[in-house]
């Protein structure tokens, strides 16, 4: 198996093999999610636990990412083995959850564990990107930040196609999934452009980049997007569930519209990696900053309008709301120490990723009385990221060859 792997995807496909793995792997983010309105009418859960629920993953996440950047562990093991043993990790994790639902406790810390789990795929994946894949890195991880916005998705196909069963079914499927994901690393290893594993490291190497100015401008554009991006997808649900409901048409149809909105997101990266290619990074992720900031200024603003269209509308919020996402990756990956890619981008996953719990909080917690009033708490985030993207340099070709 692992042989066949080596000659008819490592060597041809490595970054298909990457994305995939990728794929399965973060449907562990949102896996309670997908279920969420079952769990609401099964287990009496409100908007305000699922929300809590959704939060627990992303400090899990934080703490994580933290951790892999003050011990060093990104860059002094191997990619490829750190990727594997979290998503054998993630997958009981969430696996276990099923067994403790009903106990708020024990589901939260579960799902913290997921987030802690998920510190090693996600920021794992893009540094094997870069190891496979180092030319064009904006277009390749266009496709990893796709698959993530997938894997977010999934959840809900798989609850949109287990209609009828039990709500552990998907949870189940997802942890499945996961360990798929994990065994396609172990036999893919790491790419041969990534540097050695480096010696100890301390949290102040992560933050070096800061340092750079262009460096600052990219991070402070991905903290604006992500205080809007998780916040949207949690919402995602509700906002479909309001259009169904006005439409009278089955509930059933909620899950399947919500992937489809979520799912759209991969259309916008790969979109927006073509794009990079001509136009550069830094365009490309200002462009979707502002695609999305305008749709959430307006979307409360006509709400009057056909249910049809504002699903529509939702699907363009769903492209264009992750597209930014892969650019700004990219334009670090070019900026960071290049003997630290790993601690860098996972301290600025842990930063940005911590914006996103109060925003998260925030939404749920106001969602019953604002309704889609409550998406005006984000517009902070792409109008704070186009202003701090408007203080870099305007050259397409620093941000390319710029080394720290």
């Amino acid at each position: 198996m692992r042989l066949f792997l080596e000659r008819s995807l490592v060597d041809r496909h490595p970054l298909a093999v990457i994305v995939i793995a990728q794929l399965f792997g973060t449907s562990l983010w949102f896996s309670v999610n997908g279920v969420g309105l079952a769990l609401s009418r099964d287990l009496g859960l409100t908007e305000v636990d699922l929300g809590r629920l959704t939060l627990s993953v992303q400090a899990g996440f934080i703490l994580g990412t933290l951790t892999m950047a003050f011990t060093g562990l990104a860059d002094r093991f191997r990619a490829s083995r750190i990727f594997t043993v979290s998503a054998l990790a993630g997958a009981l994790a969430n696996a276990g959850f099923v067994l403790v639902a009903e106990l708020p406790a024990a589901s939260l810390a579960l799902r913290f564990a997921t987030g802690l789990c998920l510190a090693g795929i996600y920021p794992l994946g893009m540094k094997l990107v870069i190891g496979w894949t180092p030319r064009h890195t904006g277009a390749a991880l266009a496709w990893l930040v796709g698959m993530l916005t997938l894997g977010t998705a999934l959840p809900h196909l798989l609850r949109g196609s287990t209609q009828g069963m039990a709500w552990e079914w998907p949870l189940l499927g997802a942890s499945l999934l996961a360990l798929a994901g994990g065994a396609l690393i172990l036999a893919l290893g790491d790419g041969p452009h990534l540097p050695p594993p480096a010696g100890r490291t301390r949290l102040l190497d992560g933050l070096a980049a800061l340092k750079k100015r262009n460096f600052r401008a990219v991070a402070s554009g991905y903290f604006g997007h992500c205080w809007e991006l998780y916040a949207l997808w949690t919402l995602t649900p509700f906002l479909v569930a309001r259009e169904v409901q006005r439409l009278e048409f089955s509930s059933h149809l909620i899950a399947w519209l919500s992937f489809a909105i979520i799912a759209l997101g991969l259309a916008g990266c790969v979109i927006g990696g073509v794009l990079s290619r001509r136009l550069g990074s830094l365009r490309v992720a200002r462009g979707a900053l502002a695609a999305s900031g305008l749709i959430c200024l307006v979307y409360p603003l006509i709400s009057w309008l056909s249910p049809i269209l504002l699903l529509l509308l939702l699907g363009l919020w769903g492209m264009t709301v992750i597209a930014d996402s892969p650019q700004f990756s990219a334009l670090a990956a070019t900026t960071a120490p290049q003997s630290r890619i790993g601690s860098t981008l996972a301290v600025m996953n842990a930063i940005g990723f911590a914006l996103t719990i109060p925003a998260i909080a925030l939404t749920t917690w106001l969602w019953s009385t604002q309704e889609l009033w409550v998406l005006w708490w984000l517009l902070p985030g792409p109008s704070l990221g186009l202003w701090a993207l408007s203080k870099s340099k305007n050259e397409k070709t620093r941000f390319v060859t710029e080394q720290p």
